[in-house]
């Protein structure tokens, strides 16, 4: 986990107080101990260019020199002076705002407080859990069986009845790489030596990998459910997108991968994140609700064999940003991304396993939904704009889990879309410092179905969806038709 870095609820450049303003001009931002801090990005004197920071230090310099000879005239002149730098700062503040909140993409929160504790309060555990139950009814749903499309039709289905009936399907073509040459062969489970994204491994470390065995799967009739292999060719993954009345053409994306192996039910991975998606489709889809901005509940396919459904979404859609067609029609296929906000693995926070490698059997008491960004990516500062907004709209709304923030965010279906819009994950655990080190037992293993959890481990959930739900309907301006 990260430190939080000042506050990001106004736009980059304003000032609230004398103090936010010294921090600004100086170079820090964290002013919320009453300290001015050099940990900021900079400061303002730093957008200046070097010709107007030179101009200011020789009219300061000259005043100073002249208060030697002419002490009351010199008095008038620097207030001259402070006044032209003051016009300055606020002309450079105001350019710097209008950039950030044009290249950073995530719009101002908008708090209608009422609709959204209305909207939360639609949010049900054993409604979702219901809907995790109705994904393992598919087993794994390993992408390119019968099963796999089986799901993807039977979520259509639930979206469509929900409301949102403007559903849609990318289809794309996967074809499994070749093996790589002098690659080693799969051993089953070992002790991961290094973290993915950026993280680093601590602590008690269990064994990780993917379980191929069929006959490690008990039960026959999952292991009966889940026996047919996949095979290469077409693939698909379903949406539907609740269209902004006023601004039709800017969306934000709601993802989650509807797929998993392992010869279990993939009830956490991903059923978790997949069902958490479908409840807020459900939510939104509510003929009381509108939004001033677009919203794309996405189920993605292929996750696991390397993000192919969302790098398919990707590579077919970003050109399509904000095109009306037809022309003139009001109607945007594929509305302007603002935001990207995944969920993978939504239900175990156990905690570190033990030195024995035994875990806990109840959820930790201080669980939490982690939100993650990628501090490598291009779009590193808005997305962690994002996540903070998220983690806002937590600490205002979630019901039980509190949500914090980390900079490691990887291996999901937010990865294609972090160089491109600020993108976010949201998780049980950090992915590359704790599930990447084993602290989900279940991750691609048998174990991981239906009746491995309970109802703490599923409240975990839903407070994620509480989460996601009430920021999403922040920055997208949701509110209830009277």
């Amino acid at each position: 986990m990260i430190g939080r870095i000042g506050r990001l609820s106004r736009p980059t450049g304003c000032f609230e107080s004398a103090t936010d303003g010294i921090a600004t001009l100086f170079g820090g931002t964290d002013t919320s101990h009453g300290n001015i801090s050099k940990a900021g990005s900079g400061g303002l004197l730093s957008r200046l260019n070097s010709g107007s920071a030179v101009s200011i230090f020789l009219l300061f310099t000259i005043d100073t020199y002249s208060a030697f000879k002419n002490p009351m005239s010199s008095i008038a002149r620097f207030t001259q002076r402070c006044t032209f730098v003051s016009v300055f700062i606020f002309c450079a503040c105001a350019r710097t705002t209008s950039t950030a909140v044009s290249a950073g993409a995530v719009r101002p929160v908008v708090s209608d407080t009422a609709a959204i504790r209305n909207m939360v309060s639609r949010l049900d555990l054993e409604r979702y859990k219901a809907t995790i139950k109705g994904l393992t009814q598919f087993g794994d749903r390993r992408q390119g069986t019968d099963r796999n499309r089986a799901a993807v039709d039977w979520i259509e289905q639930q979206l469509k009845s929900y409301g949102c009936t403007n559903t849609e399907r990318i289809t794309y073509d996967y074809q499994p790489p070749p093996p790589r040459a002098g690659a080693p062969a799969a051993t089953g489970n070992r002790i991961p030596t290094s973290a993915p994204g950026g993280a680093r491994l601590r602590g008690n470390l269990m064994p990780t990998g993917v379980n191929t065995d069929s006959l490690a799967q008990p039960d026959l009739k999952l292991r009966a459910l889940n026996s047919q292999a996949a095979v290469p060719g077409a693939r698909q993954e379903v949406y539907c997108t609740k269209i902004g009345t006023t601004h039709p053409d800017e969306m934000y994306i709601v993802g989650g991968h509807m797929d998993g192996h392992g010869w279990g039910e993939a009830a956490n991975d991903d059923g978790s994140g997949a069902a958490l998606v479908m409840e807020l489709a459900r939510v939104f889809s509510s003929p009381d609700v509108q939004t001033d901005r677009s919203i794309r509940f996405i189920l993605w396919n292929n996750e696991e064999t390397g993000l192919n459904g969302s790098r398919a979404y990707v590579a077919q859609r970003q050109a399509l940003q904000g095109k009306e067609a037809p022309a003139g029609s009001g109607k945007y296929p594929e509305p302007r991304w603002l935001g990207m906000i995944q969920h993978d693995m939504m239900l175990f926070d156990h905690g570190m396993p033990r030195p024995d490698r035994t875990m806990s059997k109840d959820q930790r008491p201080e669980a939490d939904v982690n939100i993650e960004f990628q501090s490598n990516s291009k779009m590193a500062d808005a997305s962690q704009e994002l996540a903070w907004q998220v983690a806002n709209a937590n600490e205002k709304f979630a019901t039980d889990y509190p949500a914090t923030v980390g900079q490691h965010m990887t291996n999901t279906d937010s990865a294609p879309f972090q160089d491109i819009v600020p993108s976010i994950s949201l998780r049980e655990n950090e992915r590359g410092a704790q599930i990447g080190a084993g602290w989900d037992p279940q991750w691609h293993q048998p174990s991981d179905v239906y009746s491995t959890y309970n109802d703490q481990d599923f409240r975990l959930g839903l407070n994620a969806a509480q989460t996601t739900l009430a920021a999403v309907a922040q920055l997208t301006g949701a509110t209830l038709r009277k």
